[in-house]
């Protein structure tokens, strides 16, 4: 999987991305409660597209969310959106990225099958995380539903999402697994950085 085809892939489909979007509100409530997203957390989302959960974030008022999303056309639509003062939506490479700060929670949602290397990815996120925090990579769907919806157009910018067990051991070599759900509903795995 090539960064420039994922790149051209989420561009060409920025402008009907949130006309497209299934939304389960009471799934993305859950997710974020599962991740510790609460008030006064500074939230890193990680892939963020248009922006699908700044406003779920706002909502459970937290003091910053830094987006970060590959794609121009993606940050373009985000930027237009959100634009309060505790909100940054930045156009970059998540895995080499200078970012400002640390962050209590990190949420991945809904993108990590565009990752191609799935160690690296978790590697370097918990390198963002405060002592403490969450790292969280979720889908409002089942593995099965996504691996279905990404076998169509985005096969080519997707590695599929792995079995849940597979995704908790990656985590677990530099986190502590506090939440791993695989249902008809959701897929979700949830860690803690051990504070020293």
């Amino acid at each position: 999987m090539n960064k420039n085809e994922v790149i051209s892939f989420f561009d060409k489909n920025a402008f009907v991305w949130d006309e497209q979007m299934i939304r389960n509100d009471k799934i993305i409530d859950m997710i974020l409660e599962n991740a510790g997203v609460s008030e006064g957390k500074d939230v890193l989302d990680v892939a963020c597209g248009t922006g699908v959960l700044i406003s779920d974030y706002l909502a459970r008022n937290v003091a910053s969310v830094t987006a970060v999303d590959i794609s121009t056309e993606m940050v373009k639509i985000a930027k237009q959106k959100f634009q309060q003062q505790n909100v940054h939506i930045i156009c970059g490479d998540i895995e080499t990225i200078e970012l400002p700060q640390k962050y209590d929670n990190i949420v991945v949602y809904n993108a990590f099958p565009h990752f191609a290397e799935p160690q690296v990815l978790i590697k370097r996120l918990v390198t963002l995380l405060k002592p403490g925090g969450m790292l969280t990579v979720a889908h409002g769907m089942s593995r099965e539903q996504i691996n279905a919806c990404h076998a169509g157009a985005a096969s080519h910018v997707s590695i599929g999402l792995l079995e849940i067990e597979e995704l908790a051991a990656i985590f677990r070599q530099e986190l502590e697994v506090v939440v791993q759900i695989a249902d008809e509903q959701m897929y979700q795995v949830v860690g803690k950085k051990i504070e020293v």
